[in-house]
């Protein structure tokens, strides 16, 4: 417990103030209690504040959580140092929130509080007042909202009755936005009209500025606040500070927005499957889950929205968690599948006659899409002649090229191959294996002469594209929309999507073809090439729920996620039995441990990993039980001397599946 200079022994009462400190330490994640000094006068809850630590002369940040008044002053308690700002920026709701996320997941409050609440400026802060007028949208955008809403069955019950839905998005285009964003917007104008905030979260950049294209149609731009890592940081703390007035507002952001301290009407989450709503940093919350939490803790509506759904989502429906909304009316793409002689035919043609008839055809009026698996020239090669993949001899990476006859590159450390030589044959010749969208962007423009290509990828991003003739290779993902619709939309590489060792790469691929579909024009063609089987017939037949149920089904026996839960638990091989051990009171299944395993790296003392999985009503036994085990090896770690923090017990909940 943190000490200093205590307090004078007294008898009279005295003004306590519990303190959540900022710290990644997990031994210093609870609330510990500080005496407030008079001279402070009043301290609100909420603020920021400077305390000491055990280590003299040492002060650290912290949040006032809780006020108490103190009967007994005999207790010693160190004092609160200073008050850091006057802004009440830990309100309640978003302390309780945070607590709730990082228990589920095992981890620390202030980790989670770390991604909401932004670095204090203190221009911005002086500058700043809680008077932001009460904005609604006009008559005019609420009828129009309203009528979108409308088109969906039981969607309006839903946001009037603070219920959840996973909300299956028409694939068309609304007044030249998106189909779902236009959704998400009339959503949250409908919300704002009620008098309550919304809170809109979307995966990466592109979705939000399409998100707030469309938001600009329904309610005034004072309405909307961004939460977005693109923003410098006063802007970050302009935009946070406006989420903690009272005047309901539209927060629409990146995975962080869920968190964001509004009193939210509505809550809405698109394309929950995308990775990027997964948090890469401690404690590697998802989006979908915080959300779940949220909705639980405040009472508002919940959306996930998509054009596809996934497992995660598909099991709450089935346990009637989530209730299934889909169009009145609903609007299917035209898709269209290989035939069997195409899927016989030689792998050298990766565009068939019929999806290169209908390009050809589309091209004339007006732009066409292809998507290909990944972007660069070659972004693989191989020995020219025994096949075998050219690697790179110093770290093992994938050679790549970056046009005909350059040098190859590793993808890895970016070396360059000048005198490769293949250690199978001992060949130094080379060949291309793969085509990237520059390559396929390249050969298309010799076959479509006179039509501009134009590539769409991470080197080359590209936002919109006119209602013209052109060719646009783009990887999945980055597909820019085009005025009007694409005239037709072919999707290559399907077979190599499918062979990346991912669980859920069928649901994966699924989202991205579902996704450039949607960017169709009406009766355009939509050519899925050398893919057939279940996943071909959830696109053609747009049923990509029945999909998301199969592999449910599937994967039940087996105990994968999102069946089950999985924690991953990696360090010494002493700490994680201890840690396993841990878990025996528990009364898990005999095969809900597996491992644990040696981890290949130069670490001394050596590290291993394990997995446990276990069924959602044993996750809050099973993460108290693991938070515990991090706390004491942390402890035991600091008291050791000479010992390694790098031996420290990490524990990691519902990991991504590609670490299975």
């Amino acid at each position: 417990m943190p000490d200093g200079v205590p307090s004078p022994l007294t008898s009279q009462s005295r003004r306590i103030a519990r303190v959540l400190l900022d710290s990644p330490l997990p031994q210093l994640d609870r609330l510990f209690d500080y005496a407030v000094p008079a001279e402070l006068g009043d301290v609100p809850l909420g603020v920021r504040v400077r305390v000491p630590l055990r280590t003299a002369g040492r002060v650290i940040d912290g949040y006032v959580v809780e006020l108490d008044t103190e009967h007994d002053g005999d207790r010693p308690l160190s004092e609160v140092d200073s008050v850091v700002s006057p802004v009440a920026v830990l309100p309640e709701r978003l302390y309780r929130l945070a607590r709730r996320a990082a228990d589920r997941a095992a981890g620390s409050a202030s980790d989670v509080l770390r991604l909401v609440i932004p670095k204090r400026q203190v221009r911005v802060e002086k500058a700043w007042s809680d008077d932001s007028p009460k904005l609604a949208p006009s008559d005019e955008a609420l009828s129009a909202a309203s009528e979108l809403i409308a088109s969906y069955d039981s969607l309006a019950d839903v946001l009037d009755a603070g219920g959840r839905a996973a909300v299956e998005a028409i694939p068309v285009r609304h007044h030249d936005d998106p189909g779902w964003a236009a959704l998400l917007a009339s959503a949250a104008a409908r919300t704002l009209a009620a008098g309550r905030s919304s809170v809109l979260v979307v995966p990466d950049h592109r979705d939000l500025d399409q998100l707030l294209a469309a938001l600009g149609s329904y309610v005034p731009d004072q309405a909307v606040v961004r939460f977005d890592s693109r923003q410098t940081n006063p802007d970050r703390y302009r935009a946070f500070l406006r989420s903690l007035e009272d005047a309901p507002c539209i927060v629409v952001g990146n995975r962080s927005a869920v968190y964001a301290p509004v009193r939210a009407g509505v809550v809405a989450v698109w394309d929950d499957g995308d990775p990027l709503l997964g948090e890469p940093l401690a404690p590697y919350i998802n989006a979908r889950d915080a959300a779940l939490l949220r909705q639980e803790q405040e009472g508002s509506a919940l959306l996930f929205v998509g054009h596809t759904r996934t497992t995660d989502v598909e099991r709450l429906v089935a346990h009637g968690w989530l209730q299934d909304v889909r169009a009145a009316r609903r609007v299917l793409p035209r898709v269209i599948l290989s035939t069997p002689q195409e899927m016989d035919a030689p792998t050298a043609h990766r565009m068939p006659s019929s999806a290169f008839l209908s390009a050809r055809n589309a091209a004339a009026e007006g732009p066409v899409l292809v998507q290909v698996s990944r972007p660069g020239f070659a972004p693989s090669l191989v020995c020219a002649e025994c096949r075998a993949p050219a690697r790179c001899a110093h770290c093992g990476g994938p050679l790549g090229a970056k046009h005909r006859g350059a040098v190859p590159v590793c993808a890895w450390c970016g070396r360059g191959a000048r005198a490769w030589a293949c250690p199978t044959c001992s060949s130094t010749k080379l060949r291309l294996a793969s085509s990237g969208s520059e390559r396929t962007a390249d050969e298309l423009g010799k076959a479509f002469p006179g039509i501009r290509v134009i590539v769409a990828d991470s080197a080359h991003p590209v936002e919109r594209v006119a209602d013209k003739p052109a060719l646009v290779v783009a990887t999945r993902g980055a597909e820019p929309l085009a005025e009007g619709g694409y005239r037709a939309v072919v999707l290559l590489d399907g077979p190599r999507m499918l062979q990346a060792p991912d669980l859920r790469i069928g649901e994966s691929c699924l989202r991205w073809w579902s996704n450039a579909a949607a960017l169709a024009a009406p009766g355009a063609p939509i050519h899925l090439v050398g893919v057939d089987g279940a996943i071909a017939r959830a696109l053609a037949t747009w049923s990509q729920s029945a999909y998301a149920r199969t592999e449910l089904s599937e994967r039940a026996p087996l105990h994968m996620p999102p069946a089950a839960r999985v924690a991953l638990v990696e360090g010494s091989t002493a700490s994680v039995a201890r840690a396993l051990a841990s878990l025996q009171e528990l009364a898990l299944p005999s095969d809900a441990v597996l491992g644990p395993v040696p981890i290949e790296s130069d670490d001394y003392p050596p590290r291993v990993r394990a997995l446990i999985r276990f069924d959602y009503s044993a996750g809050a036994r099973v993460a108290t039980t693991l938070r515990a085990a991090v706390v004491a090896e942390a402890v035991s770690n600091r008291r050791g001397k000479g010992k390694s923090t790098r031996s420290a017990l990490t524990v990691r909940l519902d990991i991504l599946d590609p670490e299975l």
